[in-house]
């Protein structure tokens, strides 16, 4: 597992009385150059709860911590904050460049199986094993204190993640998810490439399918822009809130008129995200 002393810091600037950095290291999961940003607040005094958060499509590990306006409240709240990458980007594998939704910027957390994408595309592993352990090692955070999130491909991947290992996520959030990715064209074609044709792969990327099986203790919070021009062909919130019904998995799901697919959704939301994490992650 890559250590502490393996990672290098890149850029750092002061912000709201912390500090944004960003920092790069030789992933032994993706077998690739991977980056990552994280904010550290001045007002803690111990050791700091910790959020992971997961962007969407054509997004690095700097979009959110430059977008989102989330330092101001992570700053009061004292939370700490990583962005991950959304693919390794210094490898090259035939078309992984010729589609905005697939291939590079795009590798929906999962670990590929399919070759060529297997040897490189191994996201799940790297965001809850990998990068985490990165994290303990190298700041002042509570490992056992974590909380994860996500917009679009990366609440996907949140609630995944979550789903997948509650042990680990204390709390999970998502803006505007990917919520049936085996059951839209975009989680089709990422998952035919990545997970090849047997649909048992499938469903473990697929939080509809994890929640029936397994509903966690972790509290869910959604939040969907009702004008989301990806809503009813891709997003689907509705078949994961009636698959958490079923399988008693509390969900607050909220829908917000004339809200669209973007940052001006993220960053008027993000707030009440991270104290949604806070709160659970105190207790």
């Amino acid at each position: 597992m890559t250590n502490a002393s393996a990672i290098t810091e890149l850029q750092r600037h002061t912000c709201f009385g912390g500090v944004v950095s960003r920092y790069v290291h030789e992933s032994v999961e993706t077998r690739s150059t991977m980056r990552f940003s994280v904010f550290a607040p001045s007002r803690t005094t111990c050791p700091a709860a910790v959020v992971y958060y997961l962007p969407g499509m054509t997004c690095t590990d700097e979009t959110f911590m430059i977008k989102s306006g989330a330092q101001r409240v992570a700053a009061e709240l004292g939370l700490f904050l990583v962005a991950c990458d959304t693919s390794p980007r210094d490898v090259r594998i035939a078309g992984d460049d010729e589609h905005w939704d697939f291939g590079v910027s795009a590798g929906f957390y999962v670990d590929a199986t399919e070759r060529p994408w297997s040897e490189h595309y191994r996201m799940f592993s790297y965001v809850t094993r990998e990068l985490p352990a990165i994290v303990s090692d190298s700041f002042r955070v509570r490992s056992d204190r974590c909380g994860i999130a996500g917009d679009s491909m990366g609440g996907h991947g949140a609630l995944v993640c979550g789903l997948r290992d509650p042990d680990r996520y204390r709390s999970i959030s998502a803006l505007a998810p990917l919520t049936s990715p085996s059951t839209c064209s975009m989680g089709q074609k990422a998952f035919s490439a990545y997970l090849g044709p047997r649909r048992d792969r499938w469903e473990q990327y697929d939080a509809c399918v994890l929640v029936g099986r397994a509903p966690c203790r972790s509290p869910i919070l959604i939040d969907q822009g009702a004008d989301d021009i990806y809503l009813e062909d891709q997003l689907k919130p509705w078949d994961f809130v009636e698959a958490a019904r079923v399988a008693r998995q509390p969900v607050n799901f909220r829908m917000h008129p004339g809200y669209g697919h973007d940052w001006y959704f993220i960053s008027s939301f993000i707030e009440d995200h991270l104290r949604f994490h806070a709160m659970h992650l105190r207790g």
